[in-house]
Parts: structure tokens; sequence; C-alpha cells
């Protein structure tokens, strides 16, 4: 029976992929300050965090709706340091292959566990510095360089950890390659544990953990993977006065403002059910719009480029 002490293997219940040495019982208040915005967020996560790739589509909605009064800060939090922690239970990576696939039907996100027995991850602090060093490029590039490291990862069953792939990555999200090699290798690696100090003293134990603060010390916390209400709830208490943005909901709004989306997103973003959404989808690959990407649990689509 594997226990629940390695970080890879999610609490479904609570919706959160817990750090080695997490001792915490709660999370202390701490008073974060704000950005222009009247909520800053700081979201801790990991690219390798299954709960994470859980949350993506809330966390797109949420963007959507309430973008005009959150900024989101996205900050690494060290899932998977290395192999040697573990004093029992779990001892090597292909024990986390089935576990993976019982996250992605439990979020109904893809996700093809099999990358832990045909090229299984050392550590998660490569794909971490790495995406600190696309930060320091572009925000949003960054944030782009994450989705697609993530979709390597979880269903194309590829090592980022590995340079090659971290490459691959930064050249599809238009990285300067020259510049994001430099910054992995040197500062990208001090902002890394930076996330890692500040996480410490703002009481991660997991992941995803997201902190809303209004900047006068008011803050929520919500941790694991909830459901959009959650996110939702957190903003409005500290912004009463928000107001949901309207959005076109039409697939050619999403996919021009989301490259790649699965069904669970597709659903959750136009409000179509989950089974009309596959439909939707479906028909838009067939008539040549879409391009579907399948693996064994679930399928990824992505616009056609001319």
């Amino acid at each position: 029976m594997i226990e629940q002490s390695n970080p890879l293997l999610c609490d479904l219940e609570t919706g959160m992929c817990e750090t080695p040495e997490s001792t915490a019982k709660g999370v202390t208040s701490k008073k974060v300050n704000s950005l222009s915005k009247p909520i800053k967020v700081i979201y801790y996560t990991d690219p390798i965090c299954s709960s994470c790739w859980g949350i993506e589509p809330q966390l797109r909605k949420l963007k959507l709706e309430y973008g005009s009064y959150i900024a989101i800060e996205y900050r690494m939090g060290g899932l998977l340091p290395d192999w040697s922690y573990n004093s029992g239970g779990i001892s090597k990576a292909s024990d986390v292959a089935h576990h993976w696939d019982e996250v992605s039907l439990h979020y109904d996100m893809p996700i093809d566990g099999d990358v832990w027995l045909e090229d299984p991850l050392d550590s998660s602090y490569p794909p971490s510095i790495a995406f600190k060093a696309a930060q320091m490029q572009n925000e949003d590039l960054a944030i782009a360089f994450l989705r697609v490291i993530r979709e390597m990862v979880f269903l194309q069953k590829k090592n980022i950890s590995k340079w090659e792939n971290l490459k691959a990555a930064a050249e599809k999200v238009g990285l300067d390659l020259e510049q994001f090699r430099f910054d992995f290798e040197e500062k990208a690696k001090r902002l890394f544990e930076e996330d890692l100090m500040l996480g410490r003293k703002l009481g991660v134990r997991g992941f995803p953990s997201l902190y809303f603060s209004d900047g006068q010390g008011n803050t929520e916390f919500v941790y694991g993977t909830r459901a959009y209400a959650f996110y939702e709830i957190a903003v409005l208490k500290l912004a009463p006065e928000a107001k949901k943005s309207e959005y076109r909901r039409n697939w050619e709004a999403l996919f021009g403002k989301y490259p790649t989306l699965t069904a669970k997103e597709f659903s959750e973003l136009s409000g179509n059910g989950r089974a009309e959404a596959v439909e939707v989808l479906d028909v838009l690959t067939t008539q040549g719009k879409l391009v579907k990407e399948t693996t064994k649990n679930g399928s990824l689509w992505r616009r056609k480029m001319d």
C-alpha cells in the first residue's frame, strides 16, 4: 500500500499535493501588498502538480470574469526536490503512474501517468527554475510556457526536467532562447529560492494554494483544487463591488484567448454541458477547424493554424 507521504500522491478529498516537509496545519494571516488592481493573488503551484492541472478550468474562468480586479502572481513551490527525501511508502517514480491516472478521472482533465514508466522525472526543480527564467522575460509568455510544459508532461509523456524539452517549450511560446538559457543557469535559480522562502513564510504546505489580498491586510485563502465558486467568493469577500466581466463564449473567442482547451475547460468557459462540449469540439475537429490530441485519459483540442 502506498502511503500519502509522497508529494506526487495528491489528496483527492482536499485537492492538494503536499510538500514532503509539510507540517503546517493552517495558514497564518500574512499581509501581502497589492498591486495596481484591487486584489492580488499569490498562486503557489508546481509544473508537475496534478491538482494544479485540475484547477486550470477554474483559474482560466476566474481570469476572464474577474481579470480587471485581480492580479495573479505565480510562484513556484518545489513539489519534488528529488527522490531521496522519502523514508518509506513510495520509493520510485513508477509508483506514481497509476495515481496520476486516478487523478485524471477525478478532475476530468487528461493526464497520462505513463510518463512515470517511460521517462520519469528526477525532480520538479528544473521546470520550476525554467518558469522563473521565462518570467524574467515576460509574464504572459511565462504563463504560456507553463501551460506548454504541463501539456508536455501530462499529455505527451515528456520529461520536462530535461533541457531539450524546456528549450522546445521556450521556443514554442516565443522566448529569447539565449537569454532564457542564461537566466536559467543564473538568476532564475535565486528567484526560485526566493519563492521557496516566501512559501515557507506564508505557510504553504501544498499546491495549489491561492492567497487573495486587498492590500489592507485582509486576506482570503483557498487551499487545494475547489469548485469555481470558492475562488469567486474569495474575490467578492475582499471586493464586494466586483462585477463579472462579460466575455464571448463562442469557440472562436475562447480559442483565441486560450490556444488549447480540454473538454472540461471548454465546458466551464462556454457554459455548455460536459457532453455537449465534447460534441461541439468534435464537430469542429471534423470540420478541420480544431486539432484533437487524444490520450488514454481524455483529449486536448487546439485551433488549427492556417
